[in-house]
């Protein structure tokens, strides 16, 4: 079987995309991180129509993994650790719909996966409240605007870097110690 065969798709939505992309390009199987829109009606939507609520897209990240590397489970294992997926349409202090939390499925089988997770951390009682995580097959998916891209690496001094996202990044980086990139 050829390292090619083995690549999968996921596209997940777990508030700010900036987030979502600094984690999983740090993890070990992932070829690539890409930020951007889906779940949306409007066609290639900027960062501003998506941060107005009105074209239904979620701000996510679209993640292409080696499953001989790591497994579908794993990638939501690492996206439910990241961020609550019990605040319907927010995460901390971003507020809307494009900050839901999202699954965007690229098959049948990570559409039952996705499900059994959900399944499995409800039953745990991880949280107290019920899990929001939307479950869609996938659609569309835009790339961010460039500036959007790595932002985390490329920015880790700007106040919402500091704030937000290096504190998330810390927590995943102690959990997943043994599952990061050797640079």
């Amino acid at each position: 079987m050829s390292a090619e065969t083995n690549l999968e798709n996921i596209t997940l939505g777990g508030g700010c995309f900036w987030c979502i992309e600094a984690v999983f390009s740090e993890l070990k199987g992932v070829q690539t991180a890409v930020s951007g829109y889906s779940g949306g009606k409007v066609v290639n939507p900027t960062y501003e129509q998506v941060c107005s609520g009105t074209t239904g897209h979620a701000e996510v990240v679209q993640v292409k993994f080696d499953s001989e590397v790591i497994s579908f489970k794993e990638i939501l294992e690492v996206f439910f650790t990241v961020h609550d997926p019990t605040t319907l349409n927010r995460q901390g202090n971003d507020i809307g719909n494009q900050y839901r939390s999202a699954i965007f499925y690229h098959s049948e089988n990570q559409k039952r996966i996705a499900k059994e997770v959900i399944n499995e951390l409800e039953l745990s009682k991880k949280w107290s409240n019920p899990i929001v995580t939307e479950l869609k097959p996938f659609d569309k998916f835009y790339k961010a605007e460039d500036y959007h891209q790595n932002y985390f690496k490329l920015n880790t001094s700007q106040p919402y870097c500091k704030v937000v996202i290096e504190p998330k990044v810390n927590k995943f980086r102690k959990l997943y110690l043994n599952q990061l990139k050797q640079d």
